[in-house]
């Protein structure tokens, strides 16, 4: 009768307390033993390397600027990110991952350099509509490539060059917006 009263009232045995404070310290234990494998399991989000300079190097900007014609900027702007792609797959088959980031900076540099231009030529013309397609196809062809080096890589260089993958395929969305916007 004690015991149901003192239960009613709200008092508890010591000796419930105790047990119940070493069955919840028992609970913990085990749950902080099987969870830290995990913990430690997963990467460090600042471990990855910081992204490389989008810049178009001296010998590429005077190629560049020495074309003035839109169709012949275009082509020369394809053949120097093909070359550049074509040294980062040679850099990362020879596991040289800073050189390869240096080349899909160079890369992503003649892209945003070409943008630029194709955007601030004249609209009006049916030559800057073609190439807007011209560079559209260009870069779809450059995502397999990219796509192939990236799997080959440790996880400290992934994050940018999936970022490379999402920026080109919205640098379509550029050339499509101009041919759009024209169509009209």
């Amino acid at each position: 009768m004690k015991l149901l009263r003192n239960n009613i009232i709200g008092r508890k045995q010591p000796w419930h307390s105790f047990g119940r404070i070493v069955g919840v310290a028992f609970v913990a234990v085990v749950v902080f033993t099987v969870s830290s494998p995990f913990v430690k399991a997963q990467s460090d989000p600042d471990e990855s390397a910081p992204p490389p300079v989008r810049a178009v190097s001296r010998d590429e900007g005077i190629a560049l600027k020495r074309e003035t014609d839109v169709k012949s900027r275009t082509l020369v702007a394809l053949d120097l990110m093909n070359a550049r792609i074509s040294a980062a797959e040679k850099a990362a088959a020879l596991q040289e991952f800073e050189q390869m980031y240096t080349e899909l900076g160079g890369f992503l540099g003649v892209i945003d350099n070409t943008i630029e231009f194709l955007s601030n030529s004249d609209s009006n013309n049916s030559k800057v509509l073609g190439n807007f397609k011209r560079f559209e196809i260009g870069l779809r062809g450059f995502v397999p490539r990219i796509e192939l080096i990236r799997r080959e890589l440790p996880l400290r260089y992934e994050p940018f060059v999936k970022s490379t993958i999402k920026y080109i395929r919205d640098a379509f969305a550029s050339p499509r917006t101009a041919l759009r916007r024209q169509s009209r």
